[in-house]
């Protein structure tokens, strides 16, 4: 009795860390746009591991998604929640709060390209307090 609790307890461990794993980014390229200054385009790949998720977040630029492995659940607040798969998009505008963000399969990790246009040297992911995105969007 006292082994299976030891087990129970260590696929638990097993379990929670391997759901806890946090996105993979990797930077691509960056390039300054000459003609929009101070403005710069930023891509990057995402690899979210079996049940991985992200914090709501916004990203005060336009971002462009292109999913290139597994799928992908994504929300902004106010719009539709979505299941993307590879070869489908999806946009957030920089005033979007993004709500979900996940990886749809709990075995398979997903790729995905971003393209961000955005304010030079600005971070590209800024944390949002959960209360604030569960209150009413503004009009715009």
């Amino acid at each position: 009795m006292k082994r299976s609790r030891s087990v129970l307890l260590l696929a638990s461990l097993i379990a929670a860390t391997l759901t806890a794993q946090e996105a993979q980014v990797t930077p691509l390229m960056s390039k300054d746009f000459p003609n929009l200054p101070g403005k710069e385009g930023l891509m990057i790949t995402v690899v979210y591991p079996p049940g991985s998720s992200d914090p709501i977040h916004r990203h005060n630029a336009h971002a462009f998604v292109y999913v290139l492995e597994g799928s992908i659940v994504m929300q902004v607040q106010g719009g539709k929640q979505v299941t993307l798969n590879p070869g489908q998009t999806f946009y957030e505008g920089p005033n979007d709060i993004h709500t979900v963000g996940r990886n749809a399969s709990t075995t398979k990790p997903a790729k995905f390209v971003v393209f961000l246009v955005k304010d030079k040297g600005a971070p590209v992911v800024v944390p949002v307090n959960p209360a604030a995105a569960s209150a009413p969007a503004s009009p715009k």
